[in-house]
This record gives structure tokens, sequence and C-alpha cells, in this order.
């Protein structure tokens, strides 16, 4: 499942790099993928729905069995 969730996260992390941001990865359990929102993302305003519209939607997409996605700040 890892793999598949990097390679998932390596065709978004373009877009988010255009706004100035970046995506982490730190793990999946229980059907969540836990990332970390790095850069220009990490202070934006519309992370929340950029992770519960766009990222969540597309990662359901590719992967049905997935929850949730969870923005972690370490």
């Amino acid at each position: 499942m890892k793999e598949k969730i990097l390679n998932l996260i390596e065709k978004i992390r373009p877009y988010l790099n255009m706004d100035g941001g970046d995506i982490e990865f730190i793990k999946y359990e229980d059907g969540y993928i836990y990332i970390k929102l790095i850069g220009a993302c990490s202070s934006c305003m519309y992370q929340d729905n950029t992770i519960n519209d766009s990222l969540l939607d597309f990662f359901k997409n590719e992967i049905p069995e997935i929850k949730g996605i969870i923005n972690v700040s370490i």
C-alpha cells in the first residue's frame, strides 16, 4: 500500500509545487493516509479544502479503501 500511495503522491506533487507547496508522506494506518503539507501549503488557509476536496477524492479514486487523509505537523 505504501508504494501505491507514494506513486500517487508523485503524481500530485507538481501541482502543489506550482503554488510553492509540497507534500510529505508520513504513514498509512487503518485506512488513513498521514501526510504533512509543507512550504506554502503548510500555512495556506485553504489547506483543509485541498485535503478534503482535492487530495481525498484523488486518492479514493485510485484506492477506494482510503477512509481519510490526516495532515500532521511534526
